[in-house]
């Protein structure tokens, strides 16, 4: 790869850079290099549902992160599971789709991150999803990413 070229490149080969490596290579106009630190989903727990308390403190496929201590917390660090492996966190079963606040998108672009406001992400989000509730100003269908409700409620 020394003398190649592309026009973008994607790190984390977790749900959303495999959809936005994928979104960006499906016209053929771009090269588009997707980088993932981690190896192959081959670990069977993986793929087993219930396999999430192997792989929930297995650092071949779990970064194992903590949080920064969290003042309110008693200065607590809170652990912070993330899938190393192609897949990243929806590999090991992590599976929850959540988008940052809105009030920090909008403290981007004020930081001077043109483009990066809620307003200007949101449709992006919107495309990326495939929302079984179906669509409204907020959530979108037909996109990669099958966005659904828990179905059991406490």
């Amino acid at each position: 790869m020394d003398d190649e070229s592309f026009d973008y490149i994607v790190t984390g080969a977790g749900s959303a850079g495999c959809a936005v490596a994928a979104r960006l290579s499906e016209s053929g106009r771009h090269r588009v290099l997707l980088l993932e630190a981690g190896g192959r989903d081959t670990n069977p727990w993986i793929h087993i549902t219930m396999g999430f308390y192997k792989v929930f403190a297995n650092p071949r496929v779990n970064w194992m992160f903590e949080s920064e201590p969290e003042p309110r917390l008693n200065n607590r660090t809170l652990y912070q599971p993330r899938g190393k492996v192609l897949g990243g966190t929806s590999s090991i079963n992590g599976m929850v789709y959540m988008r940052g606040n809105a009030a920090d998108y909008d403290e981007w672009r004020q930081r001077g991150c043109d483009g990066w406001d809620y307003d200007s992400v949101l449709p992006y989000f919107r495309k990326a999803e495939d929302q079984e509730r179906g669509a409204n100003e907020f959530h979108g269908v037909g996109g990669p990413l099958r966005v659904s409700d828990q179905p059991g409620r406490h």
